[in-house]
């Protein structure tokens, strides 16, 4: 089937999205300073803090964002309304520092995810299928391009390939057994199989936030950039899932390749 010239440039819009720079990078870009120093100032044992609240905040929002959305379509993405919970939230947080990360994340991640299932609900996609609900939580897998990036296991479809087995594996269980059991390794799987890459961004976010004097203004904006990302991360994916339940994943893939 030839794809048609508003899908294709649905497509090259997506691609833009999805192959724009991570979020280090616009992190420094709106701070003006790399946020590497940021890491100078985090304390010991910062990493299992974030590798737990990650975990967290993922199994947390899974169950109170995605359970209770509307699942009613409707034309457009309530964006900046999310953007708006996403600042305040990291205010607080930023006020706080890294002591507030086990509290301040879980919430952010909520609000993010709500965010990302609207937008799949905005492209058409009904969040009653398992397999949408899913791919949902695939998103936080998105980091997009680092500068150290080779391309080979970052890139969008490689990440997809890399999740697609917990991803399938998730969607088949909570068609069955539905979201209550969260324990179940299927899920489990999923889950951490993101927080691994997850966590990378939350580490930049917070290494911005340790950054002197930003303190709670710097984390409204610092968390902004954080939502505006998987917001744009979002958009892209389910514009390209939306273009494979018409024309088939490998010639989607195939074309996206010669943009």
């Amino acid at each position: 089937m030839e794809i048609t010239e508003q899908d294709l440039d649905d497509l090259k819009y997506a691609k833009m999205l999805l192959d724009n720079p991570g979020l280090a990078v616009k992190i420094t870009s709106a701070l003006g300073a790399p946020i590497e120093k940021g890491f100078d100032l985090l304390p010991k044992g910062w990493h299992e803090l974030v590798e737990k609240s990650t975990r967290k905040a993922l199994d947390i929002s899974i169950h109170s964002a995605i359970l209770t959305m509307n699942t009613r379509l409707k034309r457009e993405s309530a964006n900046r309304f999310h953007k708006l919970m996403a600042a305040g939230i990291g205010a607080a947080g930023g006020f706080w520092g890294l002591p507030a990360l086990t509290v301040e994340l879980p919430i952010s991640t909520t609000v993010m995810l709500r965010s990302i299932a609207d937008i799949a609900r905005s492209e058409g996609h009904n969040l009653e299928e398992p397999a949408i609900k899913m791919s949902c939580i695939e998103v936080f897998a998105f980091g997009g391009p680092q500068k150290a990036d080779d391309g080979v296991e970052t890139g969008y479809f490689a990440v997809r390939t890399a999740l697609a087995k917990a991803v399938n594996d998730a969607a088949r269980h909570i068609a069955s057994k539905g979201l209550a059991e969260s324990s179940a390794p299927a899920l489990v799987k999923l889950i951490t199989q993101v927080a691994g890459r997850f966590g990378a961004q939350v580490t930049e976010k917070i290494a911005a936030q340790s950054i002197p004097l930003l303190g709670a203004a710097g984390g409204a904006v610092i968390n902004t950039l954080f939502i505006d990302h998987f917001q744009a991360m979002a958009r892209g994916h389910f514009i390209v899932l939306r273009l494979e339940k018409i024309y088939g994943q490998e010639e989607v893939r195939a074309l996206y390749a010669t943009l």
